[in-house]
């Protein structure tokens, strides 16, 4: 959104609308006293999503503002919900002090919720391994990695086929998958819900090899039997810029 089409909207929405440019994939929960509010299209769609009330709060730019809300001591529940149905989250607080503050209090998010990064006990299904993954594909060849947040379980595989690729998802039934935006087989990943569009460059070699180095505190990736396996260690990357 152009400065000239924000300064149109009052302080508060300003401050929202900045947030939300920064987040455009997740729904953006903004703190407002004892509620989490959301506006615009988040609001439209929390409310099918949740089954909540879809209201109005004044108008901005001259037009009425959607909104839909959920209490602060009851947001964990609505949490839960949204990642079961694949649906990332972010929660914007307020950190400034209202007393001293001139104009909107300050906010900013101060955590992300995606269906596979969830460690919250209460945001997981018992006896059911909540993975988040990601995928590649090179000449019809795969890379895909898996990582359980709350055990650290690391693992890749390169399977060789498309027949190959479909059968690790339908046994690993990731809750999360990550997909470069030039992903040429949609077809294996859409009917899963939470999928999520990565930037190219997430999946380079390079930055691969640099970034797994860095994470595991060596030099190579030889003391991991992978060194070789640049389509199964690409898709890790994805990770670390989540």
């Amino acid at each position: 959104m152009t400065h000239q089409v924000l300064e149109k909207h009052t302080p508060m929405m300003q401050q929202y609308l900045k947030i939300k440019a920064q987040h455009p994939d997740e729904l953006l929960f903004y703190r407002m006293g004892d509620f989490y509010e959301l506006f615009f299209d988040d609001a439209k769609r929390a409310s099918q999503l949740m089954e909540i009330s879809l209201t109005k709060r004044g108008a901005s730019a001259g037009e009425p503002i959607p909104m839909a809300g959920v209490p602060y001591h009851a947001v964990e529940g609505y949490l839960a919900k949204l990642v079961q149905l694949g649906v990332p989250v972010a929660i914007c607080e307020q950190i400034g002090d209202p007393a001293t503050s001139k104009g909107p209090v300050e906010r900013q998010v101060v955590r992300i919720v995606t269906p596979g990064t969830v460690t919250d006990e209460a945001l997981l299904h018992e006896r059911v391994d909540n993975l988040v993954a990601a995928i590649f594909e090179f000449k019809g060849k795969f890379g895909f990695a898996t990582l359980d947040i709350t055990s650290g379980r690391f693992l890749l595989t390169e399977p060789q086929t498309q027949e190959a690729m479909q059968a690790e998802l339908q046994r690993t039934r990731p809750a999360e998958i990550l997909y470069p935006e030039d992903f040429s087989q949609m077809a294996l990943i859409e009917s899963f819900k939470g999928i999520r569009r990565r930037p190219v460059w997430e999946f380079d070699v390079d930055t691969a090899r640099q970034q797994l180095t860095q994470q595991f505190g060596t030099r190579d990736l030889i003391g991991f039997g992978v060194e070789k396996c640049e389509l199964g260690w690409l898709p890790q990357v994805a990770y670390y810029n989540t």
